[in-house]
Parts: C-alpha cells; sequence; structure tokens
C-alpha cells in the first residue's frame, strides 16, 4: 500500500509539475501551426550545402512534430524537389525538440538542458544534412515527383480569430492528441523508475557515465517515445543515480529514432541516407551526454537531481498554479481518449457500405500513428482524382476511399510516396449496378 501511495503521489507531482509549462507550449505549437505559412516553410528546403541544411535544422528545432510526424512532412517537401541533405537535416532536429517539449524540459530538468537540448538538435541536424550533401552529389531527381504545395497543410482559416480559434483547436485537441499516450506512458515510467528503483541503485552498479550512455543508446534508438514524454522519464533516471549525461543521451535519441521510423527512411530514402541519420543521431547525443558529463561544471546540471518529488504532493508543497494547471491537463488527456475526434472515429466500412453509383476501396496503412499522418494519407489519396472522398482513421489504421472512379493502384503508390506502408483491404463497386438500374427506370 505504501508503493501504492509513493506512485501515485509521483505522478500526480510530475503531472502537476509539468502542466504549467506543457500547456504554455500546447498553445505555442497551435501558433505556429496556423499562423506560420507551410509555403514558407518549405522554400528553405530547396538547395543543398550548409546554408540548405542550416535553415531547415532552424526551421525543424521549434516545431512541435514528433519522429512518426515528421517523417510525410519531410516526404512531401523532398518529393518536391528539396535535396536529400536539407530534407535529413529537418529530420534529425526536429523530432529531438520543440518548442513544447523546450518549455517542459526547463520545468523539470533546468535551464542547462533546456539550452543544451534545442543546441545540439540543431548542430546535429546542420552536420547531418551537410554529411549527406557531401556523400550524395549526384542528386537522384528523376525519382521526384512534384505533388501538392504541401500534403500535410489544412486549408488555413480566413480571419484573426478564427485563425486564433484553429491554433488553439490544433494545439489543446490535435497535437495533445498526438502524443497524449506517450505523455502518460512517460509519466507512469517515471513514477515507477522513482518508486522501485533505490536511489542509490546506479552508484551500486558502479558503472561508469560512458558505459551508461552505451546502455542507454541501446534501448533508446529502437524505441518511440515523444520529445515531451520523453522528459519525466529522463527525471526519473536522474532521480535514481544514472548520470546526467546518461539523461541527455535518452532525451535526445528516443525521440528522434524509432523501429518504425528507420524502417520507412530506408524505403523512401535509402540505405545510405538511414546509416548517416542514424550515426548523425548517436554520435550527437553520445557527444552532448561527454560534454554534459565531463567538460560542463557539475552545479549546472544539479538542479536536475531532485528528480520527481511525490513528497511535495502529501506535504501541500505544490502550489495552486501548478494544481490547476495539472487538473486541466488531465482533462484534456482524459478528452484525447474518449473523443471520436482524436480518435479520428467514424463508421467502418461494414457499417456504411457501399453508397450508390460510387466506388468504395478501403486500405490498411500501417505506420499512420498521429493528425499529421492521417492529414497526410488524406492528401495523398485525393490528389490521385479530383472529387474522391478520403477518410482515414489512425486507431484503425484504415484508410476509407470513395468517389465515381477509384484506382487503386494509383492510390497505393501516392501513400506509399508519403512514406507509409498501405496495402487494399477491399473493394465495392455499385457504379455499375447504379448505372444498369437507372438505364432501366430511363427506359421505362
Amino acid at each position: 500500500m505504501d508503493l501504492i501511495v509513493k506512485f501515485v503521489a509521483e505522478f500526480v507531482a510530475t503531472l502537476c509539475e509539468m502542466s504549467p509549462y506543457l500547456l504554455i507550449g500546447f498553445g505555442i505549437a497551435g501558433l505556429l501551426h496556423v499562423f506560420v505559412p507551410r509555403s514558407l516553410t518549405q522554400r528553405y528546403f530547396h538547395g543543398s550545402g550548409v546554408g540548405a541544411s542550416f535553415r531547415a535544422a532552424l526551421l525543424g528545432v521549434p516545431l512541435p512534430l514528433c519522429s512518426c510526424g515528421v517523417i510525410p512532412t519531410s516526404m512531401a517537401f523532398y518529393k518536391n524537389g528539396a535535396s536529400k541533405g536539407s530534407t535529413l537535416s529537418f529530420l534529425v532536429s526536429t523530432p529531438q525538440t520543440g518548442v513544447d517539449s523546450i518549455i517542459a524540459t526547463y520545468s523539470m530538468l533546468g535551464l542547462p538542458f533546456a539550452i543544451m537540448r534545442p543546441l545540439l538538435a540543431f548542430i546535429t541536424g546542420v552536420a547531418g544534412g551537410w554529411i549527406e550533401g557531401v556523400v550524395d552529389k549526384q542528386e537522384d531527381n528523376e525519382n521526384k515527383t512534384v505533388v501538392d504545395d504541401d500534403m500535410s497543410a489544412e486549408v488555413s482559416p480566413s480571419g484573426f480569430w478564427r485563425k486564433l480559434v484553429e491554433a488553439l483547436r490544433y494545439g489543446f485537441i490535435d497535437f495533445l492528441g498526438d502524443i497524449s499516450k506517450w505523455l502518460v506512458i512517460g509519466l507512469l515510467v517515471a513514477a515507477l523508475i522513482t518508486t522501485l528503483v533505490p536511489h542509490d541503485f546506479m552508484e551500486t552498479m558502479n558503472l561508469s557515465p560512458i558505459l551508461q550512455m552505451l546502455l542507454i543508446i541501446v534501448v533508446a534508438v529502437p524505441m518511440y517515445v515523444c520529445a515531451t514524454g520523453s522528459i519525466p522519464v529522463a527525471a526519473g533516471l536522474v532521480a535514481v543515480g544514472v548520470d546526467p549525461g546518461a539523461a541527455f543521451v535518452f532525451l535526445m535519441a528516443g525521440p528522434a529514432t524509432n523501429a518504425a521510423t528507420i524502417t520507412i527512411l530506408r524505403k523512401t530514402l535509402g540505405q545510405r541516407a538511414l546509416l548517416v541519420y542514424l550515426s548523425t543521431i548517436i554520435s550527437g547525443a553520445l557527444i552532448g551526454g561527454v560534454v554534459i558529463s565531463y567538460l560542463l561544471p557539475t552545479d549546472w546540471f544539479a538542479v536536475a537531481s531532485r528528480g520527481v518529488c511525490g513528497e511535495c504532493v502529501v506535504g501541500g508543497g505544490i502550489g495552486l498554479v501548478s494544481i490547476v494547471c495539472g487538473v486541466i491537463m488531465a482533462a484534456l488527456v482524459v478528452w484525447s481518449f474518449v473523443s471520436n475526434k482524436i480518435c479520428g472515429c467514424h463508421k467502418s466500412f461494414d457499417e456504411a457500405g457501399c453508397a450508390p453509383a460510387e466506388i468504395t476501396a478501403v486500405f490498411k496503412v500501417k505506420n499512420m500513428t498521429c493528425s499529421h499522418c492521417k492529414a497526410n494519407v488524406e492528401s495523398a489519396a485525393k490528389s490521385v482524382a479530383p472529387g474522391l472522398f478520403a477518410e482515414a482513421n489512425v486507431s484503425e489504421a484504415t484508410l476509407v476511399v470513395r468517389g465515381l472512379s477509384v484506382e487503386t493502384e494509383k492510390i497505393v503508390k501516392a501513400v506509399s510516396q508519403m512514406g507509409y506502408d498501405i496495402s487494399l483491404l477491399s473493394q465495392c463497386d455499385n457504379s455499375q449496378s447504379f448505372k444498369n438500374s437507372k438505364q432501366k427506370h430511363d427506359e421505362r
């Protein structure tokens, strides 16, 4: 019972401590999404060399995109003529951080971590893009197909107040919904670590900081965790004696890579670009960890040693603002789990049936995991022919396309070019029977 109470207290304390900063971050993320035109950002991806990589990394650092959401966005830019170098720079720098995670990092781990994280994300992004540009000077433009201006972009509403409402909707509903599951998982893992693992555990293991970093790299590279969800886990690691440099390695390598992203990158950009991508992220994370552990003053990262503070809940040490923000954050997370809008739920194919005079096709899309993915899949399908209806379901990993003419092979090709693993599940054709019945009606 004592362990359960401590676990709940640690979870609540971490949630309350992060919530004010998370709410600010989600608000800024919504403003960036609505008020910064995607057509403006896309132009920075054209060109090669350090300049293009510099611009792409500078753009990617504040954007709130996870390692799955950044793939379709970057692929749309690449298909429009962006170089592999600038595309890779964006891919490396974006998922490691974001405006929301920068603010949340400051709340949990202190200012030095909050500065080091975006700085290293920017440096590794530029380095990765530059290396890719050097090893791949012969850009394969023949395989590029110009697609719509930005597959992931939605039509922005007109008028300041409508844009503001859309920004709030995106930040606190769509974007929060994308990461809410991983944020909760991160909070639960952090609470488990600080509850079950003794605070002198790493001292007992007697592992050097370098060995701790290498061990964390092995665990972090294949797993999926968003930039914000990694923060409470890193704080929990530090709380049980993990070296701050090793915790920093988890902050950088965990959000930037996962098994699904690795598979998609190999398919879309090739084996060489994937090797540059992984080596840049791993090397950058390890270098950052070494700098923190061996070169920077230990006192700078002493604030991180506080970890999470379950006793603050019991003793009433958490401020009223943090408690209110924690309640709001919890309500938003619960809403994200139960809302049909967040789940992307719609009538199933069997319920919807096949509309008269239409062809309906249902596809399986395996690696569609967030609202960015949903928007990209739908836009790619609609780009095949005018007048197509396309609706993706993230929770069921399906895509339903309806229209008078549905060319399934072209839809599979268009969605595959965005980096998704898509296959046809079923197809229903009522167009011919409708035409026959209409012809008989006209004859009568």
